[in-house]
């Protein structure tokens, strides 16, 4: 079924689905009563049956809150709001139905009516209720036999609509990112106020160690209490709660308050009132897990409570416990098993999680090390940074490097390999190797060492392209000094001069590494005085893209942003220029800096 119509329905009905006031002309023509209630319990909308049977004009509802105005007890007297199911199912954003409620009349009768209540939801974000409204007077018992009866199957197919529904979004969504205190802060703002009021997850970080990362509450709660998060008491083998049990591999719990096993509550109970005791009197100890989880429960009201593992039976890396605090709407077997699926889904995300954190420490620690210190040669200066991808992105192959040659003059190098994981980070530092051995080889321009690169990049290396820049800075000790340099496809480097002076040194440019159309040709050269003072920054293009913006905008920012920074150390320049970066880069950074004396 595609927009609404049967497979084979015809261009008529492909023509009624795709008109903007077709579904409103099919609300105005419904038998059946139709409000509309927004997020905030106001009637936006009736349709003429609704008028009819509440003998109210559209005009003259719209606007009402739907309570105050209809809901009436069978004796006309007003219901206090905390009782209304109408309002209780808008607040939770949850299909509901109801039998026998009272609804006041334009004309000051009182009419029973049967009612179903559905969400209605835009991009996710709850945006009120569609009410439908029967008579009940209209009904023969056997009609309302048979709409119980279809309004039980309905309702079941609904409920079981909605959780397979808030399944695969909830596994759409974290699967978004590789970060587990995101994924977990999403978690709960998804399961709160949709299946829960109360949402508190707790993970395991090895030997018994629990620690309670989120808590979701309802909007306008405290849900950062600093003892609600936080490390939690060890789980040992003869704790009773469930949370203990499912820490330790039992299985998902579905639990009333009021029927927590006799012997849990005692324990807890003897617990809180030694460790108070042992606070009066200034004597070391603390609640155990039990007794924790236990208040916790009880603070915010809890009237039943699912527990269930995150991660398989053999591998639980914490639990995910809910939280329902009406009595009119505890959790079922069904729930029981709806989160006990998003458990094991949470759990493989987080496992996922520490995976990869691991391999881009690693990945980190390598190419990190793999960049060598910088030289000290005379009254030159250098500076550079290093900056990882931000989280959630994979590591990359940019590289820095600065080195003394044979005849005395200074090698400075910033390039990128392409690619985005180990293998771009394993071949820079091929690269890295086979460019400083053919600079220190022999004495020659900067062009003429990238055009021997190129030739043997596809033998020695598993690079297939790179971008970077070589240049020299050439002079004697106490100058004046000139910079050489040639350009593999790399922006461009930027001078700045003390006077206020910035402009980026396009000349010499040459193509990318990897990308020569045949032998034969050589790679240009550029030649540039290096005023005293002046400081010449080479970076890689993360530092000047970010997405949705022009290369032309980064490259004016870092002008800027530079040039205000040119007599500040040379270490607080590297370092502000980095953090004034604009937020959503996706791509790591590596920044070298030069700085020749003042005269």
């Amino acid at each position: 079924m595609a927009n609404g119509v049967e497979p084979g329905a015809g261009d008529a009905g492909r023509r009624w689905a795709a008109e903007p006031d077709f579904w409103h002309r099919v609300a105005e023509q419904l038998g059946t009563a139709l409000t509309v209630i927004d997020a905030a319990g106001r009637i936006v909308a009736a349709n003429p049956a609704a008028e009819l049977l509440l003998d109210r004009p559209a005009a003259a509802m719209r606007g009402a809150d739907v309570h105050d105005l209809l809901h009436r007890g069978p004796d006309g007297g007003r219901i206090p709001r905390d009782q209304c199911p109408l309002l209780q199912a808008l607040a939770r954003g949850t299909a509901v139905r109801g039998d026998g409620d009272y609804y006041l009349r334009g004309d000051g009768a009182l009419t029973a009516v049967s009612w179903s209540a559905s969400p209605l939801t835009d991009d996710g974000s709850q945006r009120g209720i569609a009410l439908l409204l029967t008579d009940i007077a209209t009904d023969t018992a056997a009609d309302r036999g048979a709409r119980r009866e279809r309004t039980a199957y309905t309702s079941a197919l609904e409920d079981l609509t909605e959780r397979l529904t808030l399944v695969a979004e909830i596994t759409d969504v974290l699967g978004q990112t590789l970060e587990t205190d995101e994924a977990l802060a999403r978690l709960g703002r998804l399961l709160v106020p949709r299946l829960a009021d109360w949402a508190a997850v707790d993970l395991l970080t090895g030997s018994g160690q629990v620690h309670r990362v989120a808590v979701t509450g309802p909007a306008g709660r405290d849900t950062a209490r600093g003892d609600w998060r936080g490390p939690l008491p060890k789980t040992g083998r003869a704790a009773l709660s469930p949370l203990a049990r499912v820490l330790n591999g039992g299985e998902p719990v579905l639990q009333k308050q009021d029927q927590r096993h006799e012997k849990e509550k005692e324990k807890e109970d003897k617990e809180q009132k030694q460790h108070r005791e042992q606070d009066e009197n200034g004597v070391g100890g603390g609640a155990s897990l039990d007794a924790v989880h236990g208040d916790f429960l009880r603070t915010v009201g809890a009237t039943s409570v699912l527990t269930v593992p995150m991660g398989a039976h053999r591998q639980v890396t914490g639990a995910l416990t809910l939280v329902r605090t009406s009595p009119a709407h505890p959790f079922d077997a069904g729930d029981l098993e709806v989160v006990g699926d998003i458990g094991r889904r949470v759990g493989l995300v987080i496992d996922n999680a520490r995976r990869y954190g691991r391999q881009r420490a690693v990945a980190e620690a390598m190419q990190r090390n793999l960049l060598a210190p910088l030289p000290r040669l005379g009254p030159l200066r250098l500076a550079a940074r290093y900056q990882p991808a931000p989280a959630g992105s994979q590591v990359g192959g940019d590289w820095y490097d600065a080195f003394g040659l044979r005849d005395g003059a200074l090698a400075l190098v910033i390039g990128d390999v392409v690619g985005h994981d180990l293998t771009a980070a394993a071949g820079m530092a091929q690269l890295h190797g086979v460019l400083r051995s053919l600079a220190w080889d022999r004495t020659e321009p900067p062009g003429a060492v990238i055009d021997r690169l190129d030739d043997a990049m596809q033998a020695v290396t598993t690079v297939s392209m790179a971008t970077l820049v070589l240049a020299r800075v050439e002079g004697p000790r106490t100058g004046p000094w000139t910079l050489r340099w040639t350009s593999a496809g790399h922006p461009p480097p930027l001078l700045l001069t003390p006077d206020g002076g910035a402009r980026y040194l396009e000349a010499g440019q040459g193509l990318l590494l990897g990308a020569r159309l045949g032998s034969g040709g050589h790679r240009p050269d550029a030649t540039v005085a290096l005023p005293p003072g002046s400081t010449l920054l080479l970076y890689t293009d993360g530092l000047v893209e970010v997405p949705g913006s022009d290369l032309d905008t980064g490259l004016g920012r870092l002008r800027r942003n530079a040039l205000a920074l040119v007599h500040e150390p040379l270490d607080t320049l590297c370092d502000e220029v980095l953090a004034r970066r604009p937020p959503g880069s996706t791509d790591d950074i590596a920044l070298l800096a030069l700085r020749l004396p003042a005269p």
